[in-house]
């Protein structure tokens, strides 16, 4: 039975309806990971390093389709609850359109920067030029895969979450048989790794545009936009908001994951750790030590995370940038300064975690300060 956004949602029904959507994050976040595999196994180390130490500058890059898809989901929901579909797939197709041209100008931004960025970031000699080629390599796909995290969050407003799982699938599916052809058997090494996610990510990106530019089973569709664009409601979509509905029954929701994420990576630590450097003792104990302290984070990251989304979908933006701030800028870059100076490399870890609760508090008091303005 197909579950509508108008319809009202218990907890069975709230997990059938975002479950697909869960399952879309989890194969797009393999792409590093299962990169990460195959290059640390059949390349060595250093390009392993290189894959790992990069990968957060492109997927920073990339979350530009979460901000058109999520703040572009909210704003056509609301306009298909009005009953203008036809305004609807007007503002659909100038989100999918703009994003488009943003995958671009940040695709060249990114050839421009990422030499200079990583020198920065502290990279040099072998893991800066490794870094570099990964990274152009995956930036020649940058356009397709703004618009793959932009079709997470669209297929869900479309009413189609189970078209969005089977299209994210098939492009994890891709990187996966690729990484293991062009790594594993032709041996091109970490370059293999680069062009395996560049062509699934092609995939995740054109399929649903191909989808969306025809009649189609879904609510929406891309169409020839008439007239001057509405700018203003361009600029809505990036400060409104992912989540739509607030209750006990998500925070509840957010509890129980986090507990189960937490469970999950105390026990998984040691095998997904020998996994990747099991042929590196040291290394793997490292790792083991690493992982178990970071899965902590996990008890407390999802409150902050629902809090700012919340907030934003409210058109709460100061607020909700307010946490992302504190959480990512404020709390874990002092914690990172502070904590290795206390407690050593173990301080790293542990400076995660120690942003993740201050995070999570400051969300709960925003949320107990503005239940009375907004009502819920």
């Amino acid at each position: 039975m197909n579950i509508r956004l108008s319809d009202h949602f218990t907890y069975g029904r709230l997990l059938r309806f975002t479950f697909p959507s869960v399952i879309m994050l989890v194969f797009t976040s393999i792409y590093g990971v299962v990169d990460g595999f195959f290059v640390s196994n059949f390349a060595g180390k250093t390009p392993f390093a290189a894959v790992n130490f990069i990968m957060p500058l492109l997927m920073i890059l990339g979350c530009a389709g979460f901000m058109f898809g999520t703040g572009g989901g909210a704003l056509i929901a609301k306009t298909l609850g009005e009953g203008k579909r036809e305004k609807a797939n007007e503002l659909f197709s100038l989100i999918v359109y703009t994003s488009i041209i943003c995958g671009v100008v940040l695709a060249v931004f990114g050839f421009v920067c990422i030499r200079p960025v990583a020198s920065l970031m502290g990279a040099e000699g072998r893991l800066l030029s490794d870094s570099v080629r990964y990274g152009w390599i995956v930036l020649l796909a940058l356009p397709f895969y703004v618009l793959q995290f932009e079709f997470q969050c669209l297929f869900a407003t479309a009413e189609k979450p189970k078209l969005g799982l089977y299209v994210t699938v098939a492009s994890g599916v891709t990187n996966i048989v690729l990484d293991a052809l062009f790594v594993a058997v032709f041996h091109w090494g970490m370059e293999g790794a680069a062009a395996a996610t560049a062509f699934s990510q092609f995939v995740g990106g054109v399929v649903p545009l191909v989808y969306f530019g025809r009649n189609n089973g879904s609510l929406l569709r891309l169409v020839r936009l008439r007239g001057r664009p509405d700018t203003r409601a361009l600029v809505r979509t990036c400060t409104n908001g992912s989540s739509e509905l607030m209750s006990n029954i998500s925070m509840s929701l957010v509890g129980v994951s986090a507990v189960l994420m937490f469970a999950a990576g105390q026990l998984l630590a040691g095998p997904l750790s020998y996994l990747f450097v099991g042929y590196d003792p040291g290394l793997t104990a490292l790792t083991v030590r690493g992982f178990r302290f970071f899965s902590c984070s996990f008890l407390c990251s999802g409150f902050a995370i629902f809090g700012s989304s919340f907030f934003t979908a409210l058109g709460d933006g100061l607020t909700s940038a307010l946490i992302s701030f504190l959480r990512t800028l404020v709390f874990e870059s002092a914690a990172v300064l502070i904590f290795p100076i206390l407690w050593g490399i173990d301080g790293i870890w542990m400076s995660i975690v120690a942003a993740e609760i201050l995070a999570a508090g400051v969300t709960f008091l925003f949320l107990a300060g503005k239940k009375k303005r907004y009502g819920y």
